[in-house]
């Protein structure tokens, strides 16, 4: 029997892509992009030409991250700080986890259907992106049906 629930699809994946590059292009940022369903199983990536080779798996870490935790890595990492309540928590997940911005749950109907992750600008370039590529989805455009 297949499983019935809302999370991001292919097509999904492919227009957040699509808008985070053209944000990531329109600030000159070369930048990895990932995108993860609501398992936190990665869909899509991209790797701009040029863009760093580290952003690659950070990407791919931040979507996971802000998947898994249901929280936006920026948020993330200020509970990861010494005395705050998730110290500590960027060694957990076999070293997957991300503690920094770029990685955004994307919302849908109430539920988080799947997460972005960006690198490879300033933490604050990669919000933008992240943000941008949601964007792509936010308006309802497609059943996300998984």
């Amino acid at each position: 029997m297949p499983d019935t629930f809302e999370s991001l699809n292919l097509a999904d994946a492919r227009r957040m892509i699509d808008a985070g590059l053209a944000t990531a292009e329109a600030a000159g940022v070369r930048c990895s992009i990932a995108v993860v369903d609501a398992g936190g199983n990665l869909i899509a990536f991209l790797r701009q030409d040029g863009a760093m080779t580290g952003s690659a798996e950070l990407a791919i870490n931040k979507a996971y991250s802000a998947r898994v935790f249901n929280n936006s890595t920026d948020v993330l990492g200020k509970l990861a700080q010494p005395g705050a309540e998730l110290f500590g928590i960027q060694h957990s997940h076999a070293g997957k986890v991300v503690a920094f911005g770029g990685g955004s749950p994307v919302r849908y109907n109430a539920s988080i259907i799947g997460a972005v992750g960006v690198s490879g600008g300033s933490v604050e370039q990669d919000m933008e992106i992240a943000d941008m590529a949601q964007i792509a989805v936010a308006n309802g455009e497609t059943d996300h049906k998984g």
